[in-house]
């Protein structure tokens, strides 16, 4: 299974499981997803997610060879029922704490999902990088938004424009994780907080991730919406086709013919 689902002590643990394609998500890894955190909602046994990768990798972002076959515009928008829309709503509308732990690179939407969590932690081997305008896209599910928010603009700008990785180290300082710790004590750390927050009343909990968000849950929206809107125009655009042919035949994009 290419998404492993448990439960345990309280925590419900969704784990990356396709180490051979590096953890590329496709769409029907985004509907176990989906379905497990929609499920985790109304589940009582339920009081925290952990989302976690393998040590060498937490998700190289959505796999190219499924995004390219399911991705395309429809009537100028992206359907807003595909597989990674109803995971992303589910997780930032989840009113239960979501504790990520991330090893390796985390890459794409393996680092914006990373904004919509509550509690994130890195190994000290891991790597986060957004490289949307590499592929002649533009940001998505309100990364733009957020984390200039988390980091301040130019840390963000940085980060979206240029695309380039960023070492755990480096999102500690920015604010876009929570703590950084050694590999090997990466899960074990992650599970021990998860167990904290079980421990605790779960109504206040749930009410205090419910204050802290409400502020900014319109803004996120409008920014979702915003994004999806120039996302699928972008995505028939010349860049983007070179950048995805640059992709799958192993050579660097060309993007000097284009204004």
């Amino acid at each position: 299974m290419d998404i492993l689902c448990s439960k345990s002590e309280g925590i419900l643990t969704l784990e990356f499981n396709r180490l051979e394609r590096k953890n590329a998500i496709t769409g029907a890894m985004y509907q176990t997803l989906a379905d497990a955190l929609v499920a985790a909602e109304t589940d009582d046994a339920v009081r925290a997610i952990l989302i976690t990768g393998k040590p060498e990798i937490f998700t190289a972002g959505n796999d190219l060879d499924d995004f390219m076959k399911t991705a395309r515009p429809k009537d100028g928008s992206l359907d807003e029922q595909r597989p990674v829309f109803q995971f992303m709503r589910a997780l930032y509308g989840s009113s239960k704490p979501v504790v990520a732990a991330v090893a390796g690179l985390a890459i794409g939407i393996g680092t914006t999902l990373l904004m919509h969590c509550d509690l994130i932690y890195a190994a000290d081997n891991a790597k986060f990088s957004m490289p949307f305008a590499q592929l002649g896209l533009c940001p998505e599910f309100a990364s733009s938004l957020l984390l200039a928010q988390i980091a301040g603009y130019p840390r963000a700008a940085e980060k979206l424009m240029l695309g380039e990785s960023f070492p755990a180290q480096e999102a500690l300082q920015m604010g876009l994780i929570s703590k950084v710790v050694p590999l090997e004590e990466l899960i074990p750390f992650a599970r021990g907080q998860a167990a904290k927050l079980v421990a605790l009343p779960a109504a206040s909990i749930r009410a205090t991730k419910r204050l802290m968000k409400q502020s900014r849950l319109d803004p996120m929206k409008a920014a979702i919406a915003a994004e999806n809107q120039q996302f699928s125009a972008m995505l028939g655009a010349p860049e983007a086709k070179e950048a995805f042919t640059a992709f799958f035949e192993k050579r660097k994009p060309d993007f000097s013919k284009f204004a």
